[in-house]
């Protein structure tokens, strides 16, 4: 049995290196990376609640977990940042056999999702059958009614630099729509808009989105000023870690 596993320097990249062949979805028995969409079990898809049922064992962190307990009928494993690499060599071994298995995440794994997808790759040592859910990010478009099309999408919800990320809402910010993922609890929507105004962004308006489809569902219309306006540490923060920010052009 293997006790660890050792995952890549960059699990994201790792999973993105390739696209799918198109005889994985038809294997016999594939490995799925499912996104549950954000936690509300009206927005599970129900091709992601058929892998997840038909599942010998499922895997994810636990809150996530949580959200689809009531569709799993086989085996839950649950992890969290700090036992990632043992729980998920315990799902490596038990899909070594005749196990199913399915990994879940948060909303749409194209969405903040390529980390995790990469450790279960790296796990199992062989490709997963990503299987797309409902995103709070397209949830927080449909509310502020910005367009993927004219929008920029930037997910800082992850491990590793995001220098590059901040660059691009500073170049596109005012010509074109944002939506961001924010990072707990370092890169929060007040720190995003400080760094914005600080970089020469006009004043535009803002929509924090929270815990979006829950029953305390929260949103905050304001501006880039009104955030930053808040900001007296980096790690302090009026939102939650379940939030989405949109910037309008």
């Amino acid at each position: 049995m293997t006790e660890s596993v050792d995952f890549p320097d960059d699990p994201g990249a790792f999973a993105s290196e390739a696209p799918e062949e198109t005889d994985r979805a038809e294997a016999s028995e594939p490995v799925y990376a499912v996104g549950i969409g954000p936690g509300n079990p009206e927005y599970l898809t129900r091709r992601g609640a058929r892998a997840i049922r038909e599942a010998d064992v499922v895997v994810g962190f636990e809150t996530v977990v949580g959200f689809v307990e009531d569709e799993i009928t086989g085996e839950a494993l649950t992890c969290g940042y700090e036992d990632e690499p043992e729980v998920l060599a315990a799902f490596a071994d038990r899909i070594e056999g005749d196990a199913s298995g399915t990994a879940v995440l948060m909303g749409d794994p194209n969405h903040s999702g390529y980390q995790f997808v990469g450790k279960v790759e790296s796990a199992i040592g062989r490709p997963v059958s990503v299987i797309p859910g409902i995103s709070s990010l397209q949830i927080a478009a449909s509310r502020a009614r910005t367009p993927m099309e004219d929008s920029t999408f930037v997910t800082l919800h992850k491990s590793g630099p995001i220098e590059a990320d901040l660059e691009r809402l500073q170049r596109d910010v005012g010509e074109r729509h944002l939506l961001v993922l924010p990072r707990p609890f370092d890169w929060m929507p007040e720190r995003i808009a400080h760094r914005l105004l600080e970089a020469g962004a006009p004043d535009c308006r803002a929509v924090v989105f929270e815990r979006l489809t829950h029953n305390d569902e929260t949103v905050t219309r304001t501006t880039l000023s009104g955030l930053a306006a808040d900001i007296d540490d980096r790690e302090e923060t009026a939102f939650s870690d379940l939030s989405v920010l949109a910037v309008r052009r």
